[in-house]
């Protein structure tokens, strides 16, 4: 089975909101947030603000990807911004399957 899910962190935010009934009406199967921490990875990127705001503004499902030391830190926020699903490093946690878990305990999916 194939599923498309766009990056987020390539859109040109300016139009990311007239995207949205775009990417709905394409069918897009979910959207990537790529959230970066400027620790785990050198880049910065979107994060809760953002999160919150697609989710407001769309049914489609929010992929996010946590690219940042100790994810577990943050998982109960992104669950209250609106993530679907979310996907953490391995080697960015202690114990990634307390993580794994902790994601599961709020009904979500997770992926590492």
């Amino acid at each position: 089975m194939v599923k498309l899910s766009p990056s987020v962190l390539t859109a040109d935010f300016l139009t990311l909101g007239e995207m949205l009934p775009k990417f709905e009406k394409s069918g897009v199967d979910m959207l990537h947030l790529d959230v970066m921490d400027g620790i785990f990875v050198p880049n910065l990127s979107i994060g809760f603000p953002v999160t919150e705001s697609l989710y407001k503004h769309t049914n489609i499902p929010l992929d996010v990807h946590l690219m940042i030391k100790r994810p577990e830190r943050y998982i109960d926020r992104f669950v209250k911004a609106g993530a679907d699903i979310i996907t953490v490093h391995y080697e960015a946690c202690e114990n990634p399957m307390s993580v794994v878990h902790l994601i599961h305990s709020y009904e979500m999916k997770a992926g590492i």
